[in-house]
């Protein structure tokens, strides 16, 4: 599993003693940073500085503030603050009426990550660094290229949704990382790259040794607005400012768009891979195998749709260099990702497999995979919910794949946060067919106590939402609650 110190707040003082014998004049740091186009400043840019952050808790001595403007807060009023614990200079959008050296840009999220890797010496060049994005994928494709890279030799670390708080990191916070996985003495950091990362500017400053793009579905138009500029999001990653080698899903249609695109793009060298890519495909609940490039691949990772992650894994190992005995001694060694179709086994007579489908085509890919897993008169049963405060619109079209691809369904509340769970669950309800077995128990427990008491020996239960997760925000509160935990507290009770 990945090395998730590089994450962890508390290393700001750490990297800080790292970084303090070389302490820079900002000037120099400007000048070596070209990307930053500075419209003003303000005070003696020979400051010394040493660190960079755009957390006023986190400011340490002769460190660079950065006042970003964000939905909730504005950096700029934090600026006081951060000079009291040692600020000697801010980033900032508006010149303030304060006695610190200031570099006035555009905009600030846009500058902060370019300055960052210049004044921790652009550590990304110093690593091999992956980035995967797409909607459905990225922690099990990152989890198969960190196996496949430390198999062959180069120590890697995974940055995403299993190692921190947010799927990308801020910017600094992404920079000052890299600077401790080169200390630790990592050769290679496999990282997903999220719309809203992108979006947020999180990866300025970083150079890719290769991206991957997985797939595009139906996710975060809360955010995004449109699917177009969710696609817009994710495509900027595959751009000459980030990296010159390219590997895309074929098989999907945005990923077909995105090849088109880079067709015209020189700077850029782009390999696809898709499903007819591996012969002779076999799955499991926990095993996945099929022939690739001439090596016998073997997967402890169940479900047909896991063979895209794989080959998405491969195919960017072996355009990094990685031979393919070591690609497929790689995958062999990964072992199964938490959440992600994770079978769970305490004794009894039918399947349970935990999974963090969240969007209709993660749903339907879990779901179908399931129904491979059984004979023709056993049931595929799901127990799901939808999360609060993010995209109303897949609401409906989860009940409908649901209800499509699902013998018998159980909707219930997954992380509500502070919306009615009930009403979520309406609009749930609002695309599901009417030819199911369907009921609705508003609490996840006994939603799947329920759904395992019906269960019969041979069905196959699928737990979809929450996958890794081992809380349950409902309010402003995190409640303890593991899909997998509770699965097999219930199971055993019940033996």
């Amino acid at each position: 599993m990945p090395d998730a110190s590089a994450l962890d707040p508390q290393n700001s003082d750490r990297v800080t003693e790292m970084t303090a014998s070389s302490m820079r004049p900002l000037s120099d740091i400007l000048a070596n940073a070209p990307e930053v186009k500075v419209l003003e400043t303000v005070g003696h840019l020979s400051v010394g500085v040493v660190d960079i952050t755009h957390d006023s808790s986190r400011v340490v001595d002769d460190s660079i503030f950065c006042c970003v403007v964000g939905e909730q807060q504005d950096g700029h009023n934090f600026a006081e603050a951060a000079k009291k614990l040692g600020a000697v200079a801010l980033l900032v959008q508006r010149r303030l009426e304060i006695d610190l050296t200031q570099i006035v840009v555009d905009d600030v999220r846009s500058s902060m990550g370019f300055i960052a890797a210049e004044m921790f010496g652009r550590p990304s060049k110093k690593l091999k660094v992956v980035g995967v994005t797409g909607t459905n994928g990225k922690t099990t494709t990152s989890h198969f290229l960190a196996s496949i890279l430390n198999q062959h030799g180069w120590s890697t670390t995974v940055f995403g949704t299993l190692s921190g708080t947010r799927t990308t990191p801020e910017s600094t916070d992404l920079q000052r990382s890299f600077v401790t996985e080169l200390t630790n003495g990592r050769q290679a950091v496999v990282m997903e790259v999220s719309s809203h990362a992108m979006t947020l500017r999180r990866v300025e400053g970083t150079s890719f040794s290769a991206t991957i793009f997985t797939n595009l579905g139906q996710d975060h138009l809360d955010f995004h607005k449109t699917t177009e500029e969710y696609f817009a999001a994710k495509a900027r990653l595959f751009s000459p400012q980030f990296t010159e080698v390219c590997v895309v899903n074929r098989d999907d249609v945005h990923g077909s768009l995105l090849v088109d695109s880079l067709g015209a793009e020189p700077r850029i060298a782009c390999t696809t891979f898709g499903a007819d890519d591996a012969t002779q495909v076999a799955a499991s609940a926990n095993k996945l195998s099929f022939h690739w490039r001439g090596e016998e691949i073997q997967v402890s990772c169940g479900g047909r749709f896991n063979l895209m992650n794989a080959l998405a894994a491969a195919t960017a190992a072996a355009e990094l260099g990685v031979a393919h005995r070591d690609i497929a001694r790689g995958l062999a060694a990964a072992g199964a990702v938490p959440g992600r179709f994770e079978s769970i086994e305490a004794g009894q007579e039918f399947g349970v497999i935990v999974d963090y489908a969240h969007t209709p085509e993660a749903l339907q890919n879990v779901l179908s995979a399931a129904r491979e897993l059984i004979s023709r008169n056993r049931r595929v049963i799901v127990v799901f919910g939808c999360g609060g405060e993010r995209d109303h619109s897949k609401r409906s079209k989860m009940g409908a794949v649901a209800t499509n691809f699902a013998d018998v369904v159980y909707v219930t509340s997954d992380n509500p946060r502070n919306e009615d769970a009930r009403s979520i669950i309406d609009q749930i309800l609002a695309g599901v067919g009417e030819a199911r077995d369907l009921q609705v128990e508003v609490d996840r427990r006994r939603a799947i106590a329920t759904a395992f008491s019906h269960a019969k020996p041979g069905d196959i239960v699928v737990i979809a939402g929450k996958g890794h997760e081992t809380t349950q925000t409902i309010g402003d509160k995190d409640e303890k609650f593991s899909d997998a935990d509770v699965s097999r507290e219930l199971l055993r009770a019940a033996l």
